[in-house]
C-alpha cells in the first residue's frame, strides 16, 4: 500500500513518442518497451514514488479525429460514427501501452476517461476520482489517455492527456508533471531548432521574452504552443508544481526525469 505522503508525479508518454505520427496506426513497440523498462527502474530506485501515467493518441486516434472534427463537437450520425472510431483507435493503442507496461512487471491499471469523465464545452466538468485515488493507495499505476468524451454542449469532444492532467493536478497536487515527446524541449527558434529554452515562467510570456513555436508532429489537440500555454496556466494556479517538456527518445531520459533531474525545458511559477 502506497504512502499518501510520498511524492506524486504525472508522466505523459506523448503520441509522437509511442507511435509514428507520419504513418497512420503505427506503434513504436520497441520504444514502448524501452520506456516501460525505464519506469520500472525508476520505481526500483524509489519504491515510494507514486505515479499516474498518461499517453497520447498519436497516429491512432488523431487520424479519425481529424477526419470527423471530433474535438469541435459531435452531433450528426456520421460524426457519432467518427466518435466511435476515435474511441476504438484510442482503446487499441491503450491496450498496447498496457501490454508493454505489464510486460515490465509494472502494476498498471487502465482507467478509460470516456467512461468516467463528463465535459462541458471542451473542459472536464465531472470526474469521479475515487477509482484513481484507490489505485494509487493500493500501489498501482493508474493509466489514462487522450480519449473521446461526452460533452454537455458539444455532444462529444476529445480531451487530451494534458487536459486530463490539468484537472487531476488541481485535485491531487502532484510535485511534477513530465511530458515526454520527441522534441528536446521548447525551441526559441523553431523550426531551426538551434536554441533550447531551459526554463520558462509565466513572466517570460507576459514580458514578451519568448515567442512560442511549433513541433514536428501534427496534433489535433493543439501542439507545442498549446501545451506550453496550458502548462504555464497550471503552474500559476499551483505554484509548487513544475512541469518538464523533454525528449523521451533519449536513453535514460524517463528514468532521469522520474528521479527528479531537470532535463529539457522546465516550466514553473
Amino acid at each position: 500500500m502506497a504512502n499518501p505522503l510520498s511524492p506524486l508525479v504525472f508522466l505523459k508518454l506523448g503520441g509522437s513518442l509511442i507511435t509514428d505520427k507520419q504513418r497512420p496506426y503505427t506503434p513504436r513497440l520497441d520504444v514502448l518497451r524501452r520506456l516501460a523498462e525505464q519506469i520500472a527502474v525508476a520505481r526500483q530506485e524509489n519504491p515510494t514514488l507514486r505515479l499516474v501515467v498518461g499517453h497520447g493518441a498519436g497516429s491512432f486516434g488523431h487520424v479519425p479525429a481529424k477526419r470527423y472534427g471530433t474535438r469541435q463537437g459531435v452531433h450528426t450520425p456520421q460524426e457519432w460514427l467518427g466518435f466511435a472510431e476515435v474511441w476504438k483507435e484510442a482503446a487499441t493503442l491503450n491496450r498496447l501501452v498496457v501490454d508493454a507496461l505489464l510486460e515490465a512487471k509494472l502494476p498498471i491499471i487502465s482507467l478509460p476517461p470516456c467512461a468516467a469523465v463528463t465535459a462541458d464545452d471542451g473542459r472536464v466538468a465531472v470526474w469521479e476520482l475515487y477509482p484513481l485515488r484507490a489505485a494509487l493507495q493500493a500501489g498501482l499505476l493508474p493509466l489514462i489517455f487522450g480519449d473521446v468524451i461526452f460533452d454537455r454542449r458539444r455532444g462529444g469532444t476529445i480531451l487530451s492527456t494534458e487536459d486530463l492532467f490539468e484537472h487531476l493536478a488541481r485535485h491531487l497536487r502532484p510535485q511534477r508533471i513530465l511530458l515526454a515527446g520527441i522534441e528536446e524541449g521548447v525551441w526559441r527558434d523553431f523550426p531551426h531548432c538551434t536554441e533550447l529554452v531551459r526554463e520558462i515562467t509565466p513572466a517570460d510570456i507576459e514580458a514578451g521574452r519568448l515567442q512560442l513555436g511549433g513541433s514536428q508532429a501534427p496534433d489535433v489537440t493543439g501542439g507545442m504552443e498549446s501545451k506550453v500555454r496550458q502548462s504555464l496556466a497550471l503552474v500559476q494556479a499551483i505554484p509548487e508544481l513544475e512541469i518538464l517538456i523533454f525528449n523521451g527518445e533519449k536513453p535514460d531520459a524517463i528514468r532521469q526525469a522520474l528521479a527528479g533531474e531537470n532535463i529539457g525545458t522546465r516550466l514553473h511559477a
